[in-house]
Order: C-alpha cells, then sequence, then structure tokens
C-alpha cells in the first residue's frame, strides 16, 4: 500500500469521526433527553482507530464492548474486550504477517458533567483502562526465517480517555472516546435507571 493511499485513508476516516462528532453536537440543540441517572448500568459497543506505537503508526480499525456500572457517585466501571488486526511487511516488503490484538480488562470511568454543569442530554468524562493483550502474529508461508523477529504488542494494556455521550433517550446515547491509544465512536444501550 502506498504512502499516499494510507495518508488518504487516515484524513478521510478523521473527517468522517469529526463529522459525526459536530453533528451529535449540532443535534443536541432543543432535545430533552434524559441525563444519567445516579443508577446506572450499559452496554457500550465502539468502532474506532487504533494508532498503537506497536502498530508502526498505521491506523488499524479497532472494535470494542463494554458493559459499565456503578461502583460510586459519577463513578462506573466497566469490563471491557477489543479486537484490532492488520496486515504488515518485513525485510524490504517481501515478507507479510497478520497480527492480531485483543485487549481485555476493566476501565474505570469519572463523570464530571454535574462539575461543569452541562445539560441533561449530555454526559463528559475522563477514564483509564487497564488490562492484559492477546497478541497473535502469522506469517505468511513462504516465510523461512525467524518468527520471533516482531515480538508484537507489550501484555499490558494501558490507556487514557477523555469522552462525551449524548443521550437520544433513556435508553439509548451515542459517545465518541478519544483515548492514549484507540479512540471510537459507538452506540450506548442503557439499563433500567
Amino acid at each position: 500500500m502506498s504512502i499516499r493511499k494510507i495518508m488518504r485513508e487516515r484524513v478521510n476516516t478523521s473527517l468522517k469521526i469529526s463529522g459525526i462528532a459536530i453533528t451529535l453536537l449540532l443535534s443536541s440543540i432543543g432535545n430533552k433527553a434524559i441525563a444519567r441517572n445516579e443508577s446506572y448500568s450499559g452496554l457500550n459497543l465502539g468502532l474506532g482507530i487504533g494508532y498503537y506505537s506497536y502498530y508502526h503508526n498505521q491506523s488499524v480499525p479497532y472494535f470494542t464492548a463494554n458493559y459499565e456500572f456503578d461502583v460510586a457517585r459519577q463513578f462506573t466501571l466497566a469490563p471491557f474486550i477489543g479486537i484490532a488486526t492488520y496486515r504488515s511487511n518485513y525485510y524490504d516488503r517481501r515478507y507479510y504477517y497478520r497480527e492480531t490484538v485483543m485487549p481485555i480488562g476493566v476501565k474505570g470511568t469519572y463523570y464530571f458533567d454535574n462539575l461543569i454543569g452541562a445539560g441533561p442530554a449530555w454526559d463528559f468524562y475522563a477514564a483509564g483502562s487497564l488490562g492484559y493483550n492477546i497478541d497473535r502474529v502469522v506469517w505468511d508461508d513462504n516465510y523461512t526465517g525467524s518468527r520471533d523477529v516482531y515480538k508484537g504488542a507489550s501484555a499490558l494494556y494501558l490507556d487514557l480517555h477523555i469522552g462525551a455521550e449524548y443521550h437520544f433517550n433513556h435508553k439509548v446515547g451515542m459517545f465518541l472516546d478519544l483515548s492514549t491509544g484507540v479512540s471510537t465512536i459507538g452506540l450506548a444501550i442503557h439499563g433500567a435507571h
């Protein structure tokens, strides 16, 4: 894949994410959705871009799911699982390998929308994720060299987040999560309040 094509894909992805974020912001005007209640649980499904250093500075599609529940006032925990896979080359672009990374762990989130006086349809948060990366590297069949040349992702998964969620109603919201390793946009499905 040429550098020009990679850069074009990155720009297109960034524009799509920015467009969705702006649409969410503009759609909030006049909406009377209900904000997050003290008793909270929900399934969050996100799709985004992973840009870990071990992806060789490539933008890689990433899917994640977590189930968030209250543990204290304005603080939640969410067990999560994610997956990203990509194909890259080694040794003068003659040999290729596919790496699949699956982080699993827990995300702790503090909601500060009450502190900043956000409207009832919005949640704003800061979070941290800690977990373990399951990493698998598979080389092309014609590669006969050492398969341990590329060590893959670190076993430790650590990520810091800031984000926002817009609630369409009591049950459904949309979120944008920006982080140090994986940024996602997705759908939040809330349990009973």
